[in-house]
């Protein structure tokens, strides 16, 4: 299917025009009709001789209604532009194509209507000189008569030409619903409308919708009920989960998790421009209206600060509007989570970083330099590309020599807090990533290279050892534990070889002493040779005679032997007598 927009002054003949067209009257109200006068937007539809369904969505013209008629373009690939013979170019017209070319469409028609009521070959000729100088370019042109029908074959032909060079849509693409319409139907409850621009929708499906979940549980495309529609497709949608009390124009059926909702908006203006903009214009986008501040930052570049949230994407081609001054201009959005702007000077350099931008892989490369991290969820729901040559780090995606400069400087972190804290096996990972600036533990496992390691929530060298005194003072114990292996120092005696409980806990950390209990510390292998020796009596045994088979004190037979119990060494009685396990 295919999706196509009118746009031109009231009175020129639009409605007219589509019902001759399709068939169909494109006033939905009764007031509408009553007074020829198109207020909302208006919905028809037909199958193009050759086979080419398409759907129109028709504007109102009058200047009052001109919110309206952006509701109606703002997701519509192509425009109709509708020009009276009998009138000619009016204001309305170039507000109307000030609108198109500000919305940057560059696929359309020109239709000269009431061709019966003068001759329409000066009309032609002015209008497409004016559409030539936009977006729109030098456009097919027909002359037609609704009344009399003439034309209207040729018109046909020329909507078939204008729509088979329009781009083709991504049906795989997520699901940007901008609502046009809600109403309940008797019996089924909540439907909206709208023009699906990307994407694929299926009964069944699930879109966030105005921070809550609802489902897709019946879908129409043309009148018709549909098993999927795929876009370009003007669809209706029945949705469960929400009241047709809680949807308005302008919200939008997002797929989960696929976009970002954005309050401050850095964008490009389309086209440079003279004005002094106001302190506030109206945002459009879609079919949604959004009022907003403007901050200025350097040249076309502009800071838009939305009174309500919008989901945006990098790429996406805002309408701004000056109601006051009937101006409009176009805007394209750079970034949907732009940096604060807090130092001096600091507007105008994100101006000019906005301005020098470049597009497409070039100015996502760019934009992942400025961040160095980013989700990859993230990076997609803003609309980034994912340049091919950027690395992968789990979730994360990293600038390129992001991680290799981060390696660089892991060695330095943990001298550095080797030397301030030397008893410390090496800085804790936490201190390592904070110092790094990383934003996630998971990327520190990456920067972290040999001979350095990640162990027991640290960053160590893989022989990093303890200070030389200390080193020295826990050979002396080691060596007197090799005649006595269970003749644990007396606390004076550590004391007095300058072992306190920080240098205690390093050397247990370095597995150079082994720790039974407070104050009573053994060489590695005690446990073996416990239990060898505890093998040559008869079971179960006593602590008493445990004691005797170490040759040691009550001190360090007591703890020992609970410690031995602790690793399924021995197994304690119920009559407080143990065997080996």
């Amino acid at each position: 299917m295919d999706v196509i927009a009118t746009a031109g002054h009231v009175d020129h003949g639009k409605s007219t025009l589509v019902k001759a067209l399709t068939g169909m009257e494109p006033d939905r109200w009764e007031e509408e009709r009553r007074r020829g006068l198109t207020i909302d937007l208006g919905f028809a539809w037909t199958t193009l001789p050759w086979g080419r369904r398409l759907a129109v969505v028709d504007v109102p013209g009058h200047e009052r209604f001109v919110g309206n008629m952006l509701a109606g373009v703002g997701s519509v690939p192509a425009a109709l532009v509708v020009v009276a013979a009998d009138d000619g170019w009016s204001a309305q017209t170039a507000e109307h194509v000030a609108v198109l070319d500000a919305l940057g469409v560059r696929h359309g028609l020109l239709a000269v209507t009431k061709a019966d009521l003068a001759d329409p070959a000066p009309v032609l000729a002015d209008a497409t000189e004016r559409l030539a100088g936009t977006s729109l370019g030098r456009l097919p042109a027909v002359a037609v008569s609704a009344r009399t029908g003439e034309g209207m074959a040729e018109l046909a032909a020329a909507l078939e030409g204008v729509l088979a060079g329009l781009p083709a849509p991504d049906p795989t693409a997520a699901v940007r619903l901008w609502v046009d319409r809600a109403f309940t139907i008797r019996g089924a409850g909540t439907v909206v409308t709208g023009t699906l621009a990307a994407g694929t929708v299926r009964p069944g499906d699930r879109f966030a919708l105005g921070g809550r979940e609802v489902t897709v549980r019946g879908l129409q495309s043309l009148g018709a009920p549909v098993d999927a529609a795929s876009a370009t497709a003007r669809v209706a949608l029945n949705l469960r989960g929400t009241a047709v009390e809680e949807i308005s124009r302008g919200d939008a059926l997002l797929t989960p998790d696929a976009f970002r909702q954005a309050t401050d908006v850095d964008v490009i203006l389309a086209a440079e421009t003279d004005d002094r903009l106001p302190a506030e214009l109206v945002v459009h986008v879609g079919s949604a209206t959004v009022a907003a501040r403007v901050r200025p930052l350097d040249g076309a570049a502009l800071r838009l600060r939305l009174a309500a949230p919008l989901p945006l994407r990098v790429g996406d081609r805002l309408l701004l509007r000056d109601p006051g001054a009937r101006r409009v201009y176009g805007a394209d959005v750079r970034d949907v989570d732009p940096p604060e702007l807090r130092r001096r000077g600091a507007a105008r350099t994100r101006g000019a970083e906005l301005v020098e931008q470049p597009p497409g892989e070039a100015g996502a490369r760019a934009e992942l330099v400025r961040r160095r991290f980013v989700r990859r969820a993230d990076w997609v729901a803003m609309g980034w590309p994912v340049p091919a040559d950027v690395p992968a780090v789990g979730r994360w995606l990293v600038a390129p020599g992001v991680l290799t400069e981060a390696a660089r400087r892991v060695p330095g972190v943990v001298a550095a807090h080797r030397a301030a804290h030397p008893l410390e096996p090496g800085p804790p990972s936490e201190v390592v990533r904070r110092e790094l600036d990383l934003p996630d533990p998971e990327l520190l496992a990456v920067v972290v290279r040999p001979p350095l390691a990640l162990r027991d929530g640290r960053v160590v060298a893989g022989a990093a050892g303890l200070p030389p005194a200390v080193q020295r003072a826990v050979d002396g114990i080691r060596s007197r534990l090799a005649d006595a292996p269970f003749a644990a120092p007396e606390a004076g005696d550590l004391a007095a070889a300058g072992l306190g409980p920080r240098e205690l806990a390093a050397a247990v950390r370095e597995e150079q002493l082994v720790r039974i209990a407070d104050g009573v510390y053994l060489a590695p292998g005690v446990a073996e040779e416990a239990r060898r020796r505890l093998a040559g009596l008869p079971q179960p045994f006593t602590v008493s005679q445990a004691r005797q088979a170490w040759d040691t004190s009550r001190r360090v037979a007591v703890p020992l032997a609970e410690w031995l119990d602790a690793r399924g060494v021995t197994v304690r009685l119920p009559d407080n007598t143990r065997r080996l396990r």
